[in-house]
């Protein structure tokens, strides 16, 4: 009898501290096969990786509002099973929330990026060899420390800033960002700076009805040299289909200038097995005045998330 009421405590026990916190495994496999193209070189079929993933995620409600929260996340090679070269380098953050906010630690993806470029990537989320090839940094992850506004109104913010910790090369960086959702219409704008290197980029997108319309401007200066870059996208949806197409140039001066203007251009179609499951295909293609920066491909994948 004792040994029955020892596991019946453990039990309660158990499914109290479940109740009050919890732990998620989540990823995502999206693989393609495609035809490149580089530069002069000759083409090529390819299985390719286009940023699979998998994590841990979990959050303890502390009472009174608080919240604790923690995100591990790593990069994995789906076209031949190979670990990241870091592992939970994608992210691996604490975070503290409330009412006042949440501040957060660790390494994490800049919210200057969420809020600009990733937002208008509608077509398999800014990933493999579609992605957006010329929005530019600094973007650096780790040693960080951030402070995330609650929303109020529609409008939400954030600030960071990573420790250069006194590694060479690496100096203090400052991250902003802004966000507004009011209805169909949502609007960003994100700033990075460390050291000489900065960029700043603000985002529109309008939802109407079937059509999705996204874009943004972008001023990045590395300290030697600037460029304006420019994207328009849009998506039109029918059933479980969705077809993709946006374009994308870039603007300089200094040493930027001699390499003249560079356009992507991107044509896509995505059919949604499910919310989870897509099957894909896409045609991509970076015109760069020098020629060895040239690219294009022509490809077909599968993304599932779990």
């Amino acid at each position: 009898m004792k040994k029955i009421a020892l596991v019946a405590a453990l039990a309660a026990i158990s499914a109290s501290a479940f109740a009050q916190s919890s732990v998620t495994l989540y990823g995502r496999i999206n693989t393609t096969v495609e035809s490149q193209k580089q530069g002069t070189g000759d083409r090529k079929v390819v299985v390719a990786n286009n940023s699979s993933r998998f994590g841990l995620k979990g959050a303890e409600d502390l009472g009174g509002g608080l919240k604790a929260s923690f995100n591990l996340e790593s990069g994995l090679n789906s076209d031949d099973g190979r670990a990241a070269a870091t592992f939970w380098g994608r992210e691996a953050w604490v975070q503290l929330a409330g009412s006042f906010g949440a501040v957060r630690l660790g390494n994490f993806t800049p919210e200057s990026y969420f809020a600009t470029a990733d937002y208008v990537s509608m077509h398999n989320h800014d990933t493999g060899s579609s992605s957006d090839a010329l929005y530019g940094g600094p973007f650096r992850s780790s040693n960080k420390i951030g402070y995330f506004t609650p929303t109020y109104g529609g409008f939400s913010a954030s600030a960071s800033v990573s420790a250069g910790e006194g590694q060479a090369g690496q100096e203090k960086l400052f991250d902003l960002a802004a966000n507004y959702v009011g209805g169909p219409l949502h609007l960003g704008a994100g700033y990075s700076k460390e050291d000489k290197r900065s960029q700043f980029a603000v985002r529109g997108l309008y939802e109407l009805g079937a059509f999705t319309f996204g874009g943004y401007y972008q001023r990045a200066d590395d300290g030697a040299q600037n460029r304006n870059v420019y994207r328009v996208s849009g998506m039109y949806t029918l059933g479980q289909s969705e077809f993709h197409v946006n374009y994308g140039a870039t603007q300089g001066k200094g040493d930027f200038a001699a390499q003249g203007k560079t356009n992507q251009f991107t044509l896509g179609y995505n059919y949604n097995l499910s919310k989870r499951t897509k099957v894909y295909a896409y045609y991509t293609d970076v015109d760069a005045k020098l020629n060895s920066k040239d690219f294009n491909s022509l490809a077909a994948g599968i993304r599932h998330n779990f």
